[in-house]
């Protein structure tokens, strides 16, 4: 099956449990969780996704250059939008999670980036114990509430710690630029998580970014959240959250590519708002991630 010939607007899997299509070593599926009374105006998914991105059908054409694999051809099933409950957010996060354990290696796209915590339970179950995580975002999402959620995109990777999900002296967050409390900010550090800010990025470069990205994750089995915000605004509009000074699509790419050969487990690409897009530049810029991540693991 091709990839991407839209936005993972069909077909829908209804119930709760997926099944993907015999054989397929990949399932990709969208997500459009929304969270309920979200101060931000931005929000990243109002209902089921149904935006078509034609530009990401570009991505199916043949190999890519960087690894010499074409994506097109590792077997992959569309499985459509994950059911949700509408309204209610740990009903959608015991649904989501449910989906996913039914999956070998999901490729999720999003909508809000509370998808992961879900997503990194049933991932965490799956391999039966801690996750290494390759974080791209503006935002540290390491609050233990956002605006008196619990569960929030501001609060995802918090969970994922205190729950055990993800081991932080192995995780590594890429791109960060936004404010944050001193307090938040400090205590991710004190959990030993490896911040490599939108800065050290600029001041450096993609194989040193990733040479250093390699040394922290080693060989333990790996999941990649990629928020569309990491990229600069000028890249990527699209979103629900901007924030100026961020990396440029070819310094993500150029990191992403450089990541061949870790234990990948699995990976979401998320925030990707088609309302305020511009000539679906987003859109692309999210397809063209997860193509390149499926271009290292297949």
């Amino acid at each position: 099956m091709g990839i991407f010939p839209t936005f993972c607007p069909a077909p829908h899997l209804f119930g709760a449990r997926p099944t993907p299509i015999p054989g397929s070593g990949f399932q990709i599926a969208g997500h459009s969780l929304r969270p309920r009374g979200s101060p931000m105006k931005r929000a990243p998914a109002k209902g089921p996704s149904r935006h078509p991105a034609p530009p990401s059908g570009m991505l199916v054409a043949a190999d890519n250059p960087a690894t010499w694999r074409d994506p097109a051809q590792a077997g992959i099933a569309d499985l459509g939008n994950f059911a949700l409950a509408l309204g209610d957010i740990p009903g959608s996060m015991t649904l989501i999670e449910q989906q996913a354990l039914a999956c070998s290696h999901l490729i999720a796209l999003g909508g809000d980036h509370t998808i992961a915590l879900p997503l990194l339970r049933a991932l965490s179950k799956r391999v039966g114990g801690k996750l290494a995580l390759v974080h791209f975002d503006a935002h540290v999402d390491t609050w233990p509430d956002n605006f008196g959620q619990a569960i929030a995109h501001g609060s995802v990777f918090y969970h994922a710690i205190t729950e055990g999900l993800v081991d932080p002296g192995r995780m590594v967050q890429i791109g960060i630029r936004s404010p944050v409390s001193r307090d938040i900010y400090e205590w991710g550090i004190a959990q030993g998580i490896t911040v490599i800010s939108a800065e050290d990025v600029h001041l450096s470069n993609p194989a040193a970014v990733a040479d250093r990205i390699r040394a922290v994750i080693g060989s333990h089995p790996a999941y990649l959240s990629f928020d569309i915000d990491a990229l600069d605004p000028a890249f990527a509009p699209g979103t629900g959250t901007p924030e100026v000074g961020g990396l440029a699509s070819w310094q993500a790419m150029g990191i992403l590519k450089r990541l061949d050969g870790l234990d990948w487990r699995g990976m979401d690409v998320v925030e990707v708002l088609p309302a305020h897009d511009v000539a679906e530049i987003t859109a692309l810029a999210a397809a063209t991630v997860a193509w390149n991540y499926l271009s290292i693991v297949t």
